[in-house]
């Protein structure tokens, strides 16, 4: 029998070879911000950001596994450093890909390099699936991985926002395709009156907390299904729309280290935008693990969630 964990003890993430303000994706993505550096101090920022992130989890204990840009690559990628929307792991060895909104992100779905890099780190894929992919004479459909899904995989229910980003055919498709018991789907606006474009940064779903904006959520019934959903199997930490949008609050992630200690990592950004007594509740179940990724938020609209692709995958043999 499988064993289910809520909390991963691996992640992938991807080295930037092109970041910059990305013109396909800012049509809803609010929180990306047009730079004024030249594009080639604004890719170094980023890889300094990036490299002091993959230092700092391992020196934690996680163990990172680094997907090098592909130097083949015609055109470029600048959101590459953000991995979990196009794939995501799971415990009966499935690799699952999805489809992108943006042309520019496609680029960045790179099946096999992860295989193998995978398969380096001794975990094994038994299963790639292609999720959603359409036929020429089929409509585009999108659904942006764990940046749309925000999965409870212990008690199998997945929760997500309506977007451009997350067609609510394939998300209905995915609940029925991967068995989970129950797909919630919900509508949000930040102070905009826009919809959240990814769910990942309005939730997450630790081991035994939530942290949620669910004043984003703005109709009270969908608000309190939510909310009573969550407060079965967690803790729920509000958080406001402020705390959202400036601070990236809600894009964090729990993870577990090779000697079992739980880590909540976060931004810098996010670190402080939380209140004193947020952070004092979020330490009951981590340790709190905070980098500057400034640049990366600022410009990329992401934060430390979007550039951590966890891995659920069974271990094998190692090749490293």
């Amino acid at each position: 029998m499988v064993h289910i964990a809520q909390i991963a003890d691996a992640v992938v993430m991807v080295r930037p070879r092109d970041f910059g303000f990305n013109e396909e994706t800012a049509l809803d993505n609010e929180f990306q911000t047009r730079p004024q550096a030249a594009d080639s101090e604004i890719n170094r920022r980023a890889n300094v950001e990036f490299q002091n992130m993959v230092d700092r989890l391992r020196a934690e204990g996680i163990d990172v596994m680094v997907l090098e840009p592909d130097d083949q690559g015609q055109i470029k990628v600048p959101d590459a450093v953000f991995p979990n929307n196009w794939f995501s792991t799971h415990h009966d060895g499935a690799l699952i890909t999805y489809p992108m909104m943006a042309p520019n992100r496609r680029v960045e779905v790179r099946p096999d390099d992860l295989q193998r890099l995978l398969r380096q780190h001794g975990r094994t894929v038994k299963n790639l699936i292609r999720f959603g992919r359409a036929g020429e004479d089929q409509p585009e459909k999108f659904l942006e991985g764990t940046g749309a899904l925000v999965i409870d995989r212990v008690d199998r229910v997945v929760y997500a926002a309506r977007s451009q980003r997350c067609d609510v055919e394939l998300f209905e498709r995915f609940i029925r395709f991967r068995a989970y018991k129950e797909g919630i789907l919900f509508d949000t606006k930040g102070s905009s009156g826009k919809p959240v474009y990814h769910t990942n940064v309005m939730m997450n779903l630790g081991g035994r907390y939530a942290v949620i904006c669910a004043e984003s959520i703005r109709d009270a019934v969908q608000r309190d299904r939510v909310l009573q959903s969550l407060g079965r199997s967690f803790y729920v930490l509000e958080i406001s729309l402020q705390q959202m949008e400036r601070h990236y609050c809600g894009n964090v992630l729990q993870l577990r280290t090779r000697d079992g200690e739980l880590l909540i990592v976060m931004s810098a950004r996010a670190e402080k935008g939380f209140t004193p007594r947020q952070r004092e509740r979020l330490s009951v179940y981590g340790k709190i693990v905070s980098v500057d990724l400034e640049t990366i938020e600022s410009i990329g609209g992401g934060s430390a969630r979007c550039m951590l692709a966890e891995v659920f995958l069974p271990r094998g043999e190692s090749l490293v």
